[in-house]
């Protein structure tokens, strides 16, 4: 299991190692990890209620999700949001704008992924600054690496949900003959407003569809293949004054990406890898003027990004000190992002960035217990529009910012007795301001805010430190981190109680009331975040000719200001247990996870009450012979929120107009060929 589909192998990656997935239920453990990794496998992005990525693991330990729309929810590591986590589908970027705006969707289903992995920590330096709080990457087969067994693989999933009368469902076809295999897939979903235990939440519906086609050549020393995407969404924003404007997003992406694997094991080299990926993406803010009695386009967001990376793993080096492997490469990006506002001052003109990197990982196993890692990352970005200059009221700049961020790591992990490995990271990273942290300058519809942000910001950096336990085998598995980060000049978002119109003069000619828009600047302190995540599963024993046990989980992060002002949309204290029971087929299982009352508020915050939140699931899996049309069949009902409480996430921007769904019961199935 690589936490990343094309990462070098687990000795020089700290990442999972391959293996066959446990049974249905049984918690996965990255057992050659440097670093914690939280992995979803695909059954249970399946079982999950929601349309986004987030929905499968912001119940995990240390991620939440920013659920401002059922249409957009972004992930949450640690405390970290927006630039500091990197989406990814097969080690290339979302490549969308929902990093600059929690309305804005990631454009990948969950019913084209195989599964998600949430890798934290130094295995983070391979793809960038942008990456400081993790990566969450989702793993397809769009790119197959491999003929499939007997030559086709074949693949029906779906399930419908009462919450939101929801109703969603996908197919993945792979052929093979000789050394050329094909894959394609599509998807599509549909839910209605969703019920909360107050009545329909308005305009919180959600359509989405998309496809894939995608072939490679696949060798015995490798593989080189293509694919292309396209996805398209449209989905509606809740809140205040919803069901009158009725505001919604309107999106659509193109992606291109290729990606080849080369194993020579000769001349010093083990392994030559690349990505390369190109995606062309826009959506449209619409909302409804009761006026005209018609829609009306209030924003328009596009992105145009390339990315390339290249990697060269060395064969394994003999020293004094024990084997040494590890591998260099590459990265390369351009983008061009532009978001034009057509009733205010536009939040960001045209703004072009490039950016270029090396890095260098190496794994040195000093004895049967003990290995080490080391891995540093270089940077050159250039950013490139027209900013503010907030010195100058109303005086708008051209800005062309360089910067050169470095970065370094370095871990270890020892074997203790009985299965349990004890690991240590120390980090330093350094993060270049994105373009829309520099350069925002206007109006942004769907939030309702007036977003100004600072050319002149410098780059953010952070030093981690990190221990952590885990056990990955046997009948008692768990994982366990404590962490402490470091930030001098952490960049956030403030909002600063001022109300704006469209246009920013609006903010200072009225002494802060100029309109029903809430001013937001982008300001740089420093900063300290520390927490804990603990999770594990013990099996207890057998009855009815099948396992029981029991579960738990804890997380929580503490973040401040050097002032001792609580940085803002931090996630409560969570802690949770429950019971399994699982046999070849069957699953059953009942969780419960309490979010405690978050009270350790920022500047403009109001306290989120606590809630829990009770779920269940029941399902089935039939394994029949090979010879048979259909060789594995699953079905199965999962419950979510069913005390039907009410629910609000803190770390939504929304959380004081929107509750989160109520209760909801999801019928859930896969039928799988080979």
């Amino acid at each position: 299991m690589a936490a990343d589909a094309g990462a070098p192998p687990p000795a020089t990656s700290a990442e999972v190692e391959a293996s066959a997935e446990p049974p249905a239920g049984v918690l996965i453990v990255a057992e050659q990890a440097f670093v914690p990794v939280t992995i979803v496998p695909g059954r249970d992005v399946l079982s999950a209620t929601g349309s986004n990525l987030t929905d499968s693991v912001q119940s995990k330990p240390g991620i939440t999700g920013t659920t401002f729309a059922p249409g957009a929810n972004r992930p949450v590591i640690r405390g970290f949001d927006n630039y500091r986590v990197r989406v990814q589908e097969n080690g290339i970027g979302s490549h969308d704008v929902s990093a600059l705006s929690e309305d804005h969707a990631v454009p990948i289903d969950p019913n084209a992924t195989d599964r998600i992995e949430v890798v934290r920590g130094p295995a983070t330096l391979r793809y960038g600054s942008q990456a400081i709080g993790g990566v969450v990457n989702a793993t397809n087969s769009r790119i197959p690496e491999m003929m499939p067994r007997g030559g086709v693989s074949a693949e029906m999933n779906g399930g419908v949900s009462s919450v939101d009368r929801g109703r969603d469902g996908g197919f993945k076809a792979t052929a093979g003959s000789g050394t050329f295999v094909v894959h394609a897939d599509a998807f599509e979903r549909d839910s209605k407003d969703y019920l909360t235990p107050h009545g329909r939440q308005a305009n919180s519906f959600v359509n989405a569809e998309g496809y894939a086609i995608g072939g490679s050549f696949v060798g015995r020393d490798g593989f080189i293949g293509l694919s292309f995407s396209r996805y398209s969404s449209l989905y509606g924003i809740p809140g205040a004054g919803a069901d009158v404007e009725r505001p919604r997003i309107d999106l659509e992406q193109t992606k291109l990406q290729s990606r080849g694997e080369w194993r020579p094991r000769a001349f010093g080299v083990e392994a030559v890898r690349y990505w390369l990926g190109h995606s062309n993406y826009a959506h449209n803010e619409v909302v409804f003027n009761a006026v005209e009695t018609r829609d009306e386009i209030g924003s328009r967001f596009t992105n145009k990004e390339t990315e390339a990376r290249f990697e060269m793993q060395h064969l394994p080096v003999g020293t004094v000190l024990g084997e040494l492997r590890g591998a260099v490469g590459v990265q390369l990006g351009r983008r061009a992002i532009d978001g034009k506002s057509f009733e205010g001052e536009s939040l960001l003109e045209l703004a072009r960035t490039r950016s270029s990197a090396v890095f260098l990982f190496e794994e040195l196993q000093l004895n049967r217990r003990l290995r080490v890692q080391g891995a540093i990352r270089y940077e050159h970005n250039n950013v490139e529009g027209t900013g503010l200059d907030i010195a100058i009221p109303a005086a708008p700049v051209a800005t062309g910012r360089t910067f050169r961020p470095v970065s370094a790591s370095a871990g270890a992990l020892y074997d203790l007795p009985q299965g349990v490995v004890l690991r240590a990271t120390a980090q330093l990273t350094q993060r270049a301001p994105d373009a829309a942290e520099l350069l925002s300058k206007g109006v942004h519809e769907a939030t309702g805010t007036f977003e100004i942000g600072n050319p002149f910001l410098d780059i953010e950096k952070a030093r981690t430190f990190e221990i952590g336990l885990r056990r990955a085998r046997g009948g008692f598995r768990f994982d366990a981190s404590l962490y402490h980060t470091r930030f001098d000049g952490f960049i956030f978002k403030r909002l600063t109680g001022t109300t704006c119109g469209e246009f920013l003069v609006d903010c200072e000619s009225t002494g802060g009331g100029g309109g029903d828009l809430k001013e937001l600047r982008f300001e740089q302190r420093d900063a300290t975040f520390y927490g804990a995540e603990l999770i594990g599963q013990l099996d207890i024993g057998r009855v009815l000719g099948g396992t029981w046990g029991i579960e738990g989980q804890y997380d929580f992060v503490h973040a401040q200001f050097d002032n001792h002002e609580n940085v803002p949309r931090i996630a409560p204290h969570r802690a949770g247990g429950g019971l399994y029971w699982r046999d070849t087929n069957w699953l059953a299982k009942v969780a419960m996870l309490h979010a405690f009352r978050q009270d350790r508020i920022g500047i403009a915050e109001t306290p989120t009450g606590g809630y829990t939140l009770l779920n269940a699931e029941l399902s089935y899996t039939q394994k029949l012979p090979a010879n048979t049309y259909v060789p594995e069949l699953t079905i199965g009902l999962k419950g979510d929120n069913l005390l039907n409480e009410d629910i609000r996430n803190h770390v939504s921007f929304k959380k004081d107009e929107v509750l989160q769904p109520g209760a909801s019961v999801r019928l859930f199935g896969k039928i799988k060929l080979n």
